[in-house]
């Protein structure tokens, strides 16, 4: 089964939204991934940086005390090879640019379906 590609992998949920986070995790969890999670830029960037496992961040760009592509830039002065995945409400031509130019892998817009989450988790996992 596809799915069973991404048992075991470690993946970083960056998501002040309470409900989000906790449906992102849900969605996870069913494909037994194992979940680290943050709730502002700054705490992306400590968790990143401490645990080496980590192989997917799926950040929101809108966060408290640090912004996703703030947090994206620190993360990957550090790590350089990791796959980070931004989450956004704004699914503009122009937004979706942006996020990939300013060096995210990719993006996924909210609301966000499990189906294409985890097909987009695992094409990027594929691609690396």
């Amino acid at each position: 089964m596809e799915n069973d590609f991404l048992k075991g992998r470690t993946i970083l949920i960056v998501e002040d939204d309470l409900s989000s986070r906790l449906y992102l995790n849900k969605i996870l969890e069913k494909v037994g991934v194992v979940i680290l999670n943050a709730g502002d830029g700054q705490e992306a960037v400590t968790i990143a940086l401490n645990n080496p496992d980590i192989e997917i961040i799926l950040m929101d760009i809108q966060l408290p005390v640090m912004d996703g592509y703030t947090a994206l830039i620190k993360i990957r002065e550090v790590r350089k090879d990791i796959i980070i995945i931004a989450q956004t409400a704004y699914g503009l031509l122009g937004d979706k640019e942006k996020i990939l130019n300013s060096g995210f892998n990719d993006c996924i817009i909210k609301p966000i379906l499990s189906q294409n989450l985890i097909e987009k988790l695992i094409a990027n996992l594929k691609r690396k």
